[in-house]
């Protein structure tokens, strides 16, 4: 009983890790654009999303949590050594793609961490087929709604403000107070609630809980670790979001944010956990090619998309291999 508690409290602890590289990660999305288009200092606008990110999974329930705990996966084919290996390929893979300043997706990195541990200890056979395409939807369809909101929303700022003069700029530099907090609730409500659903799932698998429900506790710890992440930022990547597409002006970075926040909010009602850097990646190349398709540097959204499409795979295979490793050193033990 008590290797269960220490087990129990080692994913725990591993659970918020993740969460805190994710926050850390994640904050560039949020603030790179706006710092970019010279919106707001640095310090101000990390500090701004964390309090935001912080307050959005209190706000927003934790649908897209049960989404990621119980509807992927049956609890009794997991055990805490295995959700310790997917919890550690998938922050392998997240501070492999940060050190090297690529936007990949924490929410792929965990679920191919899930989806590894569980072939080579149940079999692929024994993975939810429902469950897995409801997430891999939301995962791969919302980057295209991404791009096309964020299109036409250009698009229609463009009609309406067509005969304003360059003033405006200084309103789309103030509005994107509104829009930027409006994206990191979003955020903080989607990719909060993946802690909690894979802590929740321990709890359960540890015999803390005997059914899949939430505890507030579990909510406040996980919104209070990643809006300690996104507070310290993630500055490889807001380089990358914020300059490397194209050169980011005020209206940029407004119709982007409104254009993620729409997006990422809609998954969240709907249960699905959606990647905020997919979301705003593809909202900042769908405005730039809306001002002018050459606008964009299609090699570095090549990059991008080389990670996307590698990611489930690679933190899988990396997930698979810890575990055995754990299930080995404890055989031999």
């Amino acid at each position: 009983m008590l290797l269960k508690s220490i087990d129990l409290t080692l994913v725990i602890i591993l659970a918020l890790v993740f969460e805190f590289i994710n926050g850390m990660r994640d904050s560039s999305n949020i603030v790179a654009t706006m710092i970019s288009s010279r919106a707001f200092r640095p310090q101000t606008a990390l500090g701004m999303t964390a309090v935001a990110e912080f307050l959005g999974p209190f706000l927003f329930g934790v649908t897209v949590a049960k989404t990621v705990g119980s509807e992927i996966i049956d609890s009794s084919l997991l055990t805490l050594d295995g959700l310790a290996a997917c919890l550690l390929g998938a922050i392998a893979w997240n501070l492999i793609t940060w050190f090297w300043g690529i936007p990949s997706s924490s929410s792929h990195a965990l679920i191919g961490g899930l989806i590894g541990v569980v072939a080579v200890a149940a079999g692929l056979g024994r993975i939810n087929v429902n469950g897995i395409v409801k997430v891999l939807t939301g995962l791969f369809v919302s980057p295209i709604f991404g791009f096309i909101v964020g299109f036409l929303i250009l698009r229609a700022i463009y009609f309406l403000a067509g005969n304003a003069s360059p003033r405006i700029n200084e309103f789309f530099k103030r509005a994107q107070f509104f829009t930027a907090v409006g994206l990191a609730f979003s955020h903080g409500t989607n990719d909060a609630q993946k802690t909690m659903g894979i802590i929740t799932l321990s709890l359960l698998i540890g015999g803390a809980i005997n059914e899949f429900d939430v505890p507030f506790w579990v909510i406040a710890v996980s919104a209070t670790v990643m809006a300690l992440g996104t507070a310290l930022g993630g500055w490889r990547l807001i380089r990358t979001l914020g300059g490397k597409f194209y050169k980011i002006r005020p209206v940029h970075s407004f119709a982007t944010q409104m254009s993620s926040a729409v997006v990422i909010l809609s998954a969240s009602f709907a249960g699905a956990p959606v990647s905020t850097s997919q979301v705003v990646s593809s909202a900042i190349v769908g405005v730039g090619a809306s001002d002018r398709f050459g606008k964009v540097r299609w090699i570095v959204v090549s990059d991008i998309l080389t990670a996307w499409i590698v990611t489930i795979p690679v933190s899988g295979l990396i997930s698979a291999g810890i575990y055995l490793g754990l299930v080995w050193i404890k055989t031999g033990m």
